[in-house]
Order: structure tokens, then sequence, then C-alpha cells
């Protein structure tokens, strides 16, 4: 058997800026070596988590903020195609488990920008949050960076956006109760039974009846024919503004490198890897600029598809599972005009009821870190702000709610700042 090619992380004043890929890389020979149908289970696992509840959050936010068929499969190409090659490389090259995706928090932030900015505009602030990230990737500074804002601060602003998502969940439920509370059901059965919830995910679970209960119903209804199948992505060219500028870049920025990169490098430690933190924040700015192109939001460090990734087997050989991830992903956003077409072909309770399931635990594990120990007076007029989701000067409500929350913190929990960055 292979001995897994591990070393003791660098210390911090040793830590070189760009992380460089172990010697010699993988060839042919050792992919096969390490290839098992283990591994190739967990890709597929990892791309059926990305592929349900978190792209009916994206539709859910790109039907409310108006965008056409062709845009949001054009927003899929890039999240599924473009990172899929992004994570075939990554993890090729460093030789352990990268998925890359997209950021959730921001797709959600992106709804309420949509109703005042135009989509171009909302594209540009794309473009600036990527080279944003490059340049503290490729600087280094990107813990400091991670650390300059509390994290019960930017959970309590990720708790404020995601609310509607368990709001919309509840009013599915009341409003379309023969399609929505099968779902909910047998998701809530699986969580509870454990044995079948490890063999078939929960929200994987809620999309097959959810499908049966659209099917029953005789409410499926596709629009259009079945030419269009392949990827045809849409160029949006990026306007400048500085309301998007400023209501985006920074909220879009952290959510990539603390809430997302955060949690994705911690998954990745805890299963004993050492990610390459400078050169992930490198990647996620560039490829930001790439999918920014085709209208899709900002490239990250995924933590959940990372976890399931390394659920199982040698540590050494999880790579695999990250590159049979990242081919699946290329072709499931080769495809992404067909699953676009049939997820819009459902009721509006259908996707509103996958992505409220898929947002639960995201919800939950927010307000817990917003509210659980430090800085809870700052998180708690985080969350208030960013859910009254008010605009001034045409920027919205969680860019103020960061704002009001660490000033707040800054003037009354000065002690427990000084600890969550100690």
């Amino acid at each position: 058997m292979a001995t897994p090619d591990v070393q003791a992380p660098p210390t911090a004043a040793a830590r070189p800026r760009v992380e460089r890929p172990p010697r010699p890389l993988a060839g042919p020979r050792r992919f096969v070596a390490d290839l098992g149908p283990q591994y190739v289970a967990n890709g597929l696992i990892g791309l059926i988590f990305a592929a349900t509840g978190p792209v009916a959050v994206i539709l859910a936010v790109g039907v409310q903020g108006g965008l056409s068929e062709r845009e949001l499969a054009s927003w899929l190409f890039g999240v599924f195609f473009l990172n899929g090659i992004l994570t075939v490389l990554a993890c090729w090259l460093y030789r352990q488990p990268l998925a890359f995706f997209w950021t959730i928090p921001g797709t959600v932030l992106v709804g309420p920008a949509l109703a005042h900015l135009s989509f171009p505009q909302v594209v540009g602030a794309y473009f600036a949050t990527g080279l944003l990230m490059l340049l503290l990737g490729l600087s280094g500074w990107v813990r400091r960076a991670m650390a300059a804002v509390p994290m019960p601060i930017v959970m309590a602003m990720v708790a404020g956006v995601f609310l509607s998502f368990g709001t919309g969940l509840v009013r599915s439920v009341a409003g379309d109760v023969l399609v929505a509370a099968p779902m909910v059901a047998v998701f809530l059965l699986l969580s509870t039974w454990g044995a079948a919830g490890r063999k078939v995910p929960p929200i994987l679970g809620a999309l097959v009846v959810g499908v049966v209960a659209v099917a029953v119903s005789g409410r499926f209804h596709p629009r259009g024919d079945a030419s269009g199948w392949l990827a045809a992505p849409v160029l949006v060219a990026p306007q400048w503004s500085w309301q998007a500028m400023v209501e985006l870049v920074l909220p879009l920025a952290i959510t990539v490198l603390v809430v997302q990169n955060g949690q994705g490098v911690a998954v990745l430690r805890t299963a004993g890897h050492e990610p390459p933190v400078n050169v992930v924040t490198i990647a996620c700015g560039a490829w930001s600029l790439l999918t920014a192109g085709v209208g899709a939001v900002s490239t990250c460090l995924t933590g959940p598809t990372n976890a399931l990734l390394t659920a199982s087997g040698e540590r050494h050989r999880h790579y695999v599972a990250g590159i049979s991830c990242g081919l699946l992903a290329m072709v499931f956003g080769l495809f992404a005009p067909l699953f676009t077409r049939l997820m819009l072909a459902a009721p509006p309770a259908f996707v509103a009821t996958l992505g409220g399931l898929a947002m639960l635990r995201v919800l939950q594990s927010a307000f817990v870190t917003a509210f659980g120990s430090r800085c809870t007076f700052g998180a708690l007029v985080t969350f208030v702000v960013t859910v009254s989701d008010v605009t001034v000067l045409n920027i919205g409500g969680a860019f103020w709610g960061l704002l009001a929350g660490f000033g707040v913190t800054w003037l009354l929990e000065r002690g427990d700042l000084r600890e969550t960055r100690g």
C-alpha cells in the first residue's frame, strides 16, 4: 500500500506566501492505483449535494431577481463546469480534496440587490470581488483579513440573509401542502433515522419525493422544446456602479474568505489535510473573474462537499474523490439548460421547499455562532439591521448590518472583540 505524503504543517513564520504543490505530481499510474469505487461514490454524493438544495437557492434568487432561463442556465454552467475544472486541477496538483463551488450566502445576498441594481451592475461587483480576493491571496494577508471581522458579526449577517429561506419554507408548506409537506416529512424521517440518512442524504430524499409529488399532482409544465439541452453560456458585460461596489463587494468577499473558505479549511484540517490557504484564495479570486463573465456568483472552497469527500477512506486517496466530483460537476454544467428547465417547470413551492430545507442546518449554525458566546449584542444589531432589509444610498441591509454590528461591538464589547482576534 502506498504511504501518504504527509508533512507537518509549517509554522506561520516559515509558511510560504504561495504554497507549492507536493512533488512529484500524481501521474496516471498513481491515480489508477488510488482509484476505487468508494472514492468515486463519495465524489458522486458530493456532487448530488451541490446539485440539489444549493441549486434551488440559485434558482429561487434568480427568479426573484427577474433573471431569464438562459441567464440562470449560464449561471449554473459557471458554478459547475468552470469550478469543476478548478476542482480537478487543485485536487491533482495538491493531492488532497479541494472542491470549489460557489458562495451560497453570497448568492442570497444578490437577491435583494437585483431589486434595485441591474444584472450587469451585479456582475461588475463579482469582478471587483474576484480582483480583491486575488490581491489578498497574492499578498499573503488572507489570515489577517479573515480575522478582521469577528465571526459572530459575520454569521449574524448570514443568519439575517438566510432567514427568508426559512420563512419561505413555512409559507410553502402552508400554501402548497401536497408538494411541500411530503418533502419535509421525508427530510425529517431521513434526518432522524441515522442508518437510512447515511445511505440517502435527507435533501436527496426530499428531492425524489418532491419530484414524485409534482408528477402525481400533474403540475409539471416544461417550457420550450428539448433542443437546448447543452450549455450556451451568456456572456455578461460588467457595468461599474458605486452602489453595487459598496453594497456587494465587501459582503461577498467576507462570505467567501471567512464563511465559506473558513469552513472548508476547517473541514479539511479536521480530516488531516493541510489546505494551501493562500493558493485557495488566489484560485477563488482568479476563478471568480472567470465565472463572472457568464453571470455566476463568486467561487469558494466549499465546506459541506469537502466534508462528504473526506467522509471515508484513506486520507492520501481522498483527492480521487475530489477529482471525481469535479469531473461530474463538469458534466452537470454542460447540461445546465436541461436541469434549469426541469427545475423551473415544477411549482414554485418545490424549489422554495428544497432551498429552505437545504438552508436549515446552515441557518442553525449561523445562529449558534452568532449568539453562542461573544459579541452577542453586536451580532443582534447586525441581525436586526440585515433582516430589516433597509436600503440607504441604494446600499442594501447586509452591508449596513455588518457596519452597525461591528461599530456596536467596537464601542460596547471591546473585550469580546480582543478575544475573538486573540
